[in-house]
């Protein structure tokens, strides 16, 4: 089962929030993309695995903005 979560920069609170596009409850925030990687690695699992057999496929799409000035 593949699942895709949305993950998006929250510059006021510097974490990457992060949140399934399927209703299936998960939405959690990390420090880092690779401390949000681990976490969703038992999240998902844990929130799906009484209802679908593995393996699952996390596709984990990551945004972030800024504004710079010009020179």
């Amino acid at each position: 089962m593949k699942v895709v979560v949305e993950a998006n920069w929250d510059e006021e609170a510097r974490v990457w929030v992060a949140e399934a596009v399927d209703d299936i409850g998960l939405v959690t925030e990390a420090a880092t993309i690779e401390e949000l990687q681990r976490k969703l690695a038992i999240m998902v699992p844990d929130l799906l695995g009484e209802e679908v057999d593995g393996p699952f496929d996390i596709e984990l799409i990551a945004r972030s903005r800024q504004s710079v000035a010009a020179v």
